[in-house]
Formats: structure tokens, C-alpha cells, sequence
């Protein structure tokens, strides 16, 4: 009797896993388990009369004495690097604000959500029309904030501003998402706690560091990580804005495959591209896992 309900129970348990299961095996598994078979081959995008051989570890070894390739890590860790505070800080200052009792906070958090959910394409065509040189809105707005003491900005054209606009462009679009998941975090939190530390005398500031950050710790760790991610995969600005320049200056991993595995059709080239992005994401992935850990100790 009770060998007949513990294997109905591991029945059970098997059949409520098997669609997550298999979604992850088509969808996850098999694409990373083909690209890593592609990426031993020197296959071409477009089939050809000369058979396709398997080179082993040679794309590997190339793409690391590949400059470009290189290049475009570091901007795309100097992307991460330099969007993370700008886009969770905003987001978590934009979260504390419309977390208090103001009139309309529901208008202005479905205004302040929207650019996360418009099309990056229409993104790009606004911030486009912005950063026009030399006349455009931007440059109309430092122009006569310096009192016309400072020459137009080529925002896209200027190997030293081209980085910084592509992150400002990608901090404005997105950090509604992160937005709204420090709003969920800020509900979450017991206003018996404020209480409490009312109570005890603790004010704003005292209350906002003892109270509101240690109970975030988790909310941070997820968006952090999560932004990181969403950095690393930077394409769609960079495909239309600038292309991967000036002088390779927003060359970034997902646009280096595309062009290396599409443009130029070497897609076993650009499958080791992949599967070395994937593991650098798995990385951040286990690096989350760990710091969740430490705060949850």
C-alpha cells in the first residue's frame, strides 16, 4: 500500500515536471547543444558544394586571438559597467518616489512603465531624431544650458560620446522594468516594521537603511542580475544607431556573432561566438544563486 503511493506520488511529481522539462530541452538545451556541434565545424550560412568538416576546437583558438572580438567584450562589460547604477538607480529612486501616496501615482507608473514595453526600433528612431547632429534637441538643450559656450555634440559620430549615448538611450528604455519589480518589493515589506522603528524613535533616514534596504536585499540581487544579463545581450541600439562604430566603438558580443555568423555567413564562427556568451551568462547566473545564498544566510 504504501509502495503503491509513493510511486503514484513520483507518477505525479514526473507528469508536473515534464512540460517544464521539455520546454527547456527544446527551446534551451538543444539550441546550446547545437551551437556547440556547429561551432566544431567550419559550416557556412548558405550550404555549398564543399563539404562541411568538423575542425574541432579552431574557432575557439581564433576567436581568441580575435581583436575584434575582444574589443567588443570590453564594450559590452562597459556598456554593463556603466548602465547598471544609472538604470537601477533611477528605476529604485522612481520606485520610492511613486511608492508614496501621491495623486495620480497609478497614470505616472503606467507612463513611466511604457518605454519598457515599446518596440526598441521605435526607441531608436526617437533617440535618433535627439541626438541628430548638429542641430537636434540635444544639442539645442546643451547649447543653451552652456549659454552657447560649448560646440554640438556628434552623440553618434564621436568615438568618445557614442558609448555614453547608447547608454543613456538603454537606461531610459528599460528601467521601468526594474522599476516595477523594487515597487513589488517595497509592497512586500510589513508596515509593522515601520512601525516598530517609528516607535523606537528611528527616523526617515534610520528607518529607510534598517528597514527598507535589508528587506530589499533580495529585489537587488534579482534586478542587479538581471539587468547584467539584459546588458550583455545589447543589440537592437546598436544594430541601428550606429552599426557597431565609430572605430568600433560599440562593437558588442551579440552584434559581433550576428555580423560574423550572417553578414559574413561564417556560422560555425559565430556559433563558438555563442557559446561563449552563453557560458559568460551562466556565470552570472551561478554568481546570482550564490549571492542569494549569502543573503538569505
Amino acid at each position: 500500500m504504501i509502495a503503491s503511493f509513493a510511486r503514484r506520488r513520483i507518477l505525479q511529481e514526473l507528469v508536473m515536471l515534464a512540460p517544464a522539462v521539455i520546454l527547456m530541452t527544446v527551446f534551451l538545451i538543444s539550441p546550446f547543444l547545437l551551437s556547440f556541434y556547429t561551432a566544431m565545424t567550419n559550416e557556412p550560412l548558405v550550404p555549398r558544394p564543399t563539404p562541411v568538416r568538423f575542425v574541432g576546437v579552431t574557432n575557439f583558438l581564433r576567436l581568441l586571438k580575435d581583436d575584434l572580438f575582444w574589443t567588443s567584450l570590453w564594450n559590452t562589460s562597459r556598456f554593463a559597467a556603466w548602465v547598471l547604477p544609472l538604470q537601477c538607480g533611477f528605476a529604485f529612486l522612481m520606485a520610492m518616489v511613486l511608492n508614496q501616496n501621491l495623486p495620480f501615482r497609478s497614470v505616472f507608473r503606467v507612463m513611466l512603465f511604457l518605454p519598457s514595453i515599446t518596440s526598441v526600433v521605435v526607441v531608436c528612431v526617437i533617440w535618433g531624431t535627439l541626438f541628430q547632429y548638429p542641430a537636434g534637441p540635444l544639442n539645442r538643450i546643451v547649447q543653451f544650458i552652456s549659454g552657447e559656450r560649448l560646440q554640438p555634440i556628434d552623440w553618434l559620430g564621436d568615438p568618445d560620446w557614442a558609448m555614453f549615448s547608447i547608454v543613456l538611450l538603454s537606461a531610459w528604455q528599460a528601467f521601468g522594468f526594474q522599476m516595477v519589480i523594487y515597487l513589488a518589493g517595497l509592497q512586500s515589506i510589513p508596515r509593522e516594521l515601520y512601525d516598530a522603528a517609528r516607535v523606537d524613535g528611528a527616523g526617515p533616514l534610520r528607518r529607510f537603511w534598517h528597514v527598507t534596504m535589508p528587506c530589499l536585499r533580495p529585489t537587488h540581487v534579482f534586478v542587479l542580475v538581471v539587468t547584467t544579463i539584459q546588458a550583455f545581450k545589447l543589440y537592437g541600439q546598436v544594430a541601428i544607431l550606429t552599426q557597431g562604430g565609430p572605430k568600433s566603438t560599440t562593437e558588442t558580443v551579440v552584434h559581433y556573432m550576428v555580423r560574423v555568423g550572417f553578414e559574413e555567413q561564417k556560422l560555425g564562427y559565430g556559433s563558438a561566438v555563442s557559446v561563449i556568451l552563453s557560458l559568460i551568462v551562466l556565470v552570472i547566473a551561478l554568481v546570482q544563486r550564490r549571492l542569494t545564498r549569502l543573503f538569505y544566510v
